[in-house]
């Protein structure tokens, strides 16, 4: 039955890419080139959706139970998932946006790789065993494995959610605005394709699909972005300091965009900033959800380093290519500005950067190569998020909170399966929805909600021996209204989304990290330290149990499912 439903959609949405392909066909593509429609960059669209799609038929068939779709039933092996891992977190903000920001602004873009980068030896060195150790599907089964289990799942549920929520929307509006750019199709259709295809992989193929799309995505990625940053040094002798000589030469701001401070003006700022980047990484629900995927502990912090070798590789390439933005773009402003004018910006803005390069460097085939690139970014991201989400809904509210474990595996399967349905249709609404929104602050306040609602209930439950469920609850709580209430009464969304009148804002920072996790890990403290409660007690009782297993992985499975 599944397998003929399976056909049943793959053929609906081939019907879907076919009327896309043909209303691409004839449609204009506005503001970025006044040139035919980009066939080479359509073929290898739906060359990639095709392979995709049979990787997913081929995973539904080894998808039958919840281990097998939420962690592949632990068979991934830890090289595999440290490419999966760098696929899930180069997402379109790490591809177009670090190259975009480095381009408009220079050296001080490079603050956003540095700060994702400098994430992972924290979830290295304190997290990644420890989380496959203890637990199962969801982080919600660590932060909950020695605290009363409902409060903590109902907390760790809404924090996955709303997290899930933001960064979806920015990859949603992301993917809309790159394929209406590219092929000029109407916003509302490429977020709908998006959206039906992220379904797809989601809903039949579980996380065995799903890590394999991260797998082909990110080796297309680093070898897109390797033969980009290899071209562009070509064309200065490989020699960066002619690059960048060349940059301050011809950008606007000339040698401002070799110091710091161009993006980011104030020190108070800029610290809140690198700790929503720093510690947001390891408090990302589909980020946390891969160290289940793999067999052991030792596979988890395999998986961790070769992300982090993956991931570092490719922030040094996107600096490369926001330079050669700015040299090689500049050297033919009426093919990639608007009306040939400097002055007025690239064609369908600032994260077009490394797409049009990719047209200077290579023509019209790599221009396509990389466009079916960017789309598998942005669709293997949010098929992450999405399998995030609905575990949290169906594992930890369903099976945990509502059934009190006693749901069976196929019940909790259909749940999570209704929950994608739902999730991928709410991402297509709030994607149209939010279409003229700024993709950076979503993004950024996803982080910001990582670090200061997730990240800190998950680091003190795990190693501090006197947290207690009222403590971790109510710090998360602190934490996620607080980022969230911060950032909305921030500049970067009182004033720039709101349009409030200039300097009304009521906090005066662009992110509320640096505020919003330190009110966290106090609350966390100063509840649990007052806790005197009964179940208190048992929480403080249950560490040193917790703690073996956690260090030594002394009764946790050594296959998936635990």
């Amino acid at each position: 039955m599944i397998s003929q439903f399976t056909r049943q959609m793959l053929a609906l949405t081939a019907g879907v890419l076919a009327a896309g392909a043909a209303v691409a066909a004839g449609a204009d593509l506005g503001q970025t080139s006044k040139q035919a429609t980009n066939w080479v960059a359509i073929a290898m669209f739906a060359g990639f959706v095709g392979l995709t799609l049979w990787i997913t038929k081929w995973a539904a068939a080894k998808t039958r139970s919840a281990s097998d779709f939420y962690t592949a039933g632990g068979s991934i092996t830890g090289f595999q998932n440290g490419l999966a891992i760098a696929g899930d977190y180069m997402s379109a903000a790490s591809f177009l946006g670090i190259s975009g920001l480095v381009f408009a602004n220079g050296f001080d873009g490079l603050i956003f790789s540095i700060g994702w980068l400098v994430g992972w030896p924290v979830i290295t060195f304190l997290m990644a065993e420890r989380l496959r150790n203890l637990g199962k599907y969801t982080f919600a089964d660590v932060a909950a494995y020695r605290f009363s289990q409902t409060p903590i799942r109902t907390f760790a549920a809404t924090g996955s959610l709303v997290v899930v929520a933001f960064y979806m929307i920015a990859q949603m509006v992301g993917a809309g605005q790159l394929i209406k750019v590219l092929f000029g199709l109407e916003y509302q259709y490429a977020v709908v394709i998006v959206g039906v295809l992220m379904m797809l992989y989601v809903l039949f193929g579980g996380m065995t699909a799903t890590t394999w799309v991260q797998i082909i995505k990110a080796c297309m990625l680093l070898t897109g972005a390797t033969f980009m940053a290899l071209a562009v040094l070509y064309q200065f002798s490989f020699n960066p300091e002619k690059l960048f000589a060349k940059a301050v030469e011809v950008h606007a701001k000339h040698d401002l965009i070799m110091a710091p401070g161009g993006l980011i003006k104030d020190p108070i700022s800029a610290i809140s900033v690198g700790l929503a980047l720093m510690f947001g990484t390891a408090g990302l629900p589909h980020i946390l959800m891969r160290f289940f995927t793999v067999p052991s502990a030792a596979e988890a912090r395999k998986s961790v380093g070769w992300a982090t070798t993956w991931i570092g590789y490719f922030y040094i390439l996107t600096f490369i290519i926001g330079f050669g933005a700015i040299v090689l773009l500049t050297q033919d402003p009426g093919s990639y500005y608007v009306d040939g004018d400097i002055s007025k910006g690239l064609k369908g803005g600032g994260n077009m950067a490394a797409v049009h390069l990719a047209n200077a460097v290579g023509g019209n085939v790599f221009l396509g190569f990389i466009s079916a690139v960017a789309f598998a970014t942005i669709l293997a991201v949010v098929a992450g998020l999405t399998l995030s989400g609905a575990s949290a809904v169906s594992h930890d509210l369903y099976a945990t909170v509502f059934k009190k474990g006693n749901a069976d595996s196929a019940s909790e399967l259909r749940v999570s399966k209704i929950t994608t349905i739902c999730l991928g249709i709410l991402a297509v609404f709030l994607g149209i929805a939010f279409e003229k929104e700024n993709v950076a602050y979503m993004v950024m306040l996803a982080f910001a909600i990582a670090c200061s609602a997730n990240f800190p209930v998950l680091f003190m439950s795990v190693l501090w021996k006197d947290c207690t469920t009222r403590g971790a609850v109510a710090g998360g709580t602190v934490g996620l209204l607080l980022s969230v209430g911060l950032t909305i009464v921030s500049p970067s969304v009182w004033e720039a989304v709101l349009h409030h009148e200039k300097g009304s804002a009521l906090f005066p920072y662009s992110s509320p990290a640096l505020f919003s996790m330190s009110a966290a890990f106090f609350t966390i403290w100063l509840v649990s330290v007052l806790d005197r409660s009964q179940q208190a007690a048992k929480d403080r009782a249950g560490f040193p149990a917790q703690q073996v297993r956690s260090e030594t992985g002394i009764g946790a499975s050594t296959a998936g499912g635990h």
